[in-house]
């Protein structure tokens, strides 16, 4: 009984994890998934145009009830079958699972995509409009299916030391063009630089180069610390770029190494079969590789295991 038990779980996770190869079930899912996520989104857009509202009011109702309802499930399933990824840590109970998945970032992602519906039906006196617009954050359920902000984050720790240092100067530029700003323009501009914290508004917009234009300092000094404060920004901007770019090419080299270094291995007998095939599109997958690069990656390996040869 248990051990039908385990399976069922395993073949819940499997089904709402990414498809591996050949597993059309799982895809479906993924497909519905995507396309249901990417319906809320425009539904949340059109709820906030009133004319769009009035007409189509209890339309937008259904279908929001509709997405909560799917999405709850989804929420309690993965919750439910938490336990079948214990073989990362054997020496996981299954509460231990599940709580580590209610308290990952995607748990409460998967949360907060179904929470404002409940707060909303259980306090409707309530003004819950920011916390409507929180189901925007619908979007980071494409994260279970897509690895762009792992990516990012994993480019960012890998270069912390060079990321945080650049961080720290633009900290220093973004606090000393703020200070000063306000002692130059306060007194001719007591409404646009009425403090400090004021001033933050200015500085972080010119040292970012977006430079709105809505408030100006009109002082030769004032302009001065512009001039300079915007150069500064260029500087320390492309440098941030330069760092993340620079983290993303790494990145993006060492999955070809790993990659190949896989498909070297599944090669060693001749072939691939088809267990090897659904290993390196699973890590293909995990990767963010295209099948165009796969591919490619996979005929470069066979070219020089001929050439060898």
């Amino acid at each position: 009984m248990s051990s039908r038990y385990e399976t069922i779980q395993a073949n819940v996770l499997r089904i709402l994890e990414p498809a591996a190869l050949g597993d059309r079930a799982s895809r479906i899912w993924d497909l519905s998934l995507f396309g249901l996520v990417v319906l809320n989104l425009v539904a949340v857009a059109l709820e906030s145009v009133p004319t769009f509202q009035m007409s189509y009011g209890n339309w937008l109702y259904n279908f929001e009830l509709f997405s909560v309802i799917i999405f709850s499930v989804e929420y309690i399933a993965r919750v439910w079958s938490a336990p079948a990824k214990r073989d990362v840590d054997l020496t996981d109970t299954p509460i231990t699972a599940r709580l580590r998945y209610i308290f990952s970032f995607y748990g409460l992602i998967d949360l907060v995509a179904i929470l404002p519906f409940y707060i909303q039906a259980l306090f409707p006196g309530l003004d819950l409009r920011v916390l409507r617009a929180l189901r925007l954050l619908r979007i980071l359920k494409l994260n279970h299916y897509n690895s762009a902000l792992d990516d990012l984050f994993g480019a960012i720790l890998e270069e912390k030391k060079s990321f945080m240092t650049t961080l720290y100067i633009f900290s220093v530029a973004f606090v000393l063009s703020s200070s000063l700003i306000y002692y130059a323009e306060h007194r001719v501009q007591p409404e646009a630089f009425r403090s400090i914290p004021d001033a933050m508004y200015w500085a972080i917009i010119t040292l970012t180069t977006v430079g709105y234009g809505d408030v100006s300092p009109i002082t030769v000094l004032g302009k001065t610390i512009a001039a300079i404060t915007a150069i500064f920004g260029v500087v320390v901007v492309a440098l941030l770029t330069g760092i993340v770019a620079n983290a993303f090419n790494k990145q993006m080299e060492r999955r070809k190494i790993i990659f190949e270094d896989q498909v070297r291995d599944a090669l060693l007998d001749g072939v691939l079969d088809s267990d090897e095939e659904a290993s390196l599109d699973a890590l293909r997958k995990k990767f963010g590789m295209s099948k165009s690069q796969a591919d490619a990656l996979i005929e470069h390996v066979k070219k020089l295991r001929d050439e060898r040869k």
